[in-house]
């Protein structure tokens, strides 16, 4: 049946639009090609998994004329080699304004129950969608008021008019708003790492980690450093959300980064989730970040403020939090859990060693995540495209 389908959609393509609108109809089965340890994400019922949206999705994630003058895309910010981060502190949008925050990588992104850095009302990627696109402080992709500009650019070219068609049958391959963010949202959900060093030993090899690695992990995990009381399981965040959880784990932490008033204030130009909450309590809480491939997602901390994960750990944290070497001191609303500790040298490098075996090499080179080109594709996969796991 499989076989059946994919040649009818490969003639409608080519252009039969009756075989299209056929092929269509036939919806394909999702499955997630993820290992037998990881429990399956969960999916909006709105926006079921499809491999046709998947394709249309990641075509639309490299595409810049998602910006309003077609200099950015969503890939500009998000770069597959730096495991869809950025590299920068902040990025420039599309009129030139400075960003306001890092760029949060995506390795997982299906997993979590919130999205940005501290806006907890923001549940789905669906709804993520919407920031980088209309956001207006600052402007990112700019497309604030060009809805209908953007829908006539992508209706436009023959290849998308297709594209919608067979992703979005119930809607008859319409353009629109939720389409296109359905689709976005779809394929960012196939970006699933599970094939790191650290993934291998933890279900069974022995000997993927070095043994500086595993000094640092022990180190990692011990009661010295803390570290794993907010970065643990499945994602190495206490932020996750599974098919198989009867409630999400949210985590939003004050890590002492700033103190500018000595009763713990952030700068006035980001106070966190007290932003949304408007709770004096939540001033300079952020949402834990996951430590997958952290050793290519900097600059670290939600403003990209610290270059390396030796000052993430020697200049930050066995502080107690960075503020603490100010003029104000340690900052009053820091987490519980972010206390100075004696941290060597040797030591140092042995967490990073660890944090480095986080890096899934097959996630940074999967052409199934890559930029597809201007070639319309004439075959579509049938499938998850997110490959090996550790078993």
């Amino acid at each position: 049946m499989r076989t059946l389908f994919r040649k009818v959609l490969q003639m409608a393509l080519l252009g039969g639009g009756a075989l299209l609108l056929s092929a269509a109809t036939r919806p394909t089965t999702w499955h997630w090609d993820i290992p037998s340890w990881a429990p399956a994400p969960v999916v909006p019922s709105d926006n079921p998994m499809r491999a046709e949206k998947v394709a249309l999705g990641r075509r639309l994630f490299y595409d810049k004329r998602l910006s309003e003058n077609g200099t950015l895309a969503c890939a500009s910010c998000h770069l597959q080699k730096l495991g869809f981060a950025s590299g920068v502190p902040t990025h420039v949008g599309a009129h030139g304004e400075p960003g306001l925050r890092t760029p949060m990588p995506l390795a997982n992104v299906a997993y979590l129950p919130s999205y940005t850095w501290a806006n907890p009302q923001l549940t789905t990627l669906e709804k993520q969608m919407l920031i980088p696109m209309f956001s207006d402080q600052p402007v990112e992709l700019g497309m604030g008021g060009q809805e209908k500009a953007l829908f006539a650019r992508l209706s436009d070219d023959p290849c998308y008019a297709r594209l919608f068609r067979v992703a979005f049958p119930e809607a008859k391959g319409a353009i629109t708003l939720s389409t296109v963010t359905k689709a976005i949202a779809s394929f960012e959900r196939t970006l699933l790492s599970f094939d790191s060093p650290y993934d291998h030993s933890l279900h069974g090899d022995k000997t993927a980690l070095s043994p500086a690695a595993q000094r640092g992990e022990a180190l990692f995990f011990g009661e010295k450093l803390e570290c794993s009381h907010c970065h643990n399981g499945l994602n190495l965040t206490d932020n996750i959300r599974a098919a198989n959880m009867p409630f999400p784990e949210t985590g939003f932490h004050n890590t002492g980064l700033y103190n500018e008033d000595g009763k713990g204030a952030y700068p006035a130009s980001d106070h966190g989730l007290r932003t949304v909450t408007g709770n004096a309590e939540d001033e300079g809480k952020f949402r834990t970040e996951s430590l997958r491939n952290v050793a290519l997602t900097g600059p670290y901390m939600h403003d990209g403020s610290i270059a390396t994960l030796h000052d993430v750990l020697a200049a930050h944290y066995s502080k107690g939090g960075r503020s603490a070497t100010g003029p104000h001191g340690e900052n009053p609303l820091r987490d519980q859990f972010i206390e100075p500790f004696d941290i060597s040298e040797a030591e140092i490098a042995d967490v990073i060693a660890f944090l480095n075996s986080l890096t899934d090499q097959s996630f940074i080179t999967n052409p199934a995540f890559s930029d597809p080109g201007k070639t319309c594709p004439l075959a579509l996969p049938s499938a998850s495209p997110s490959g090996k796991g550790a078993q």
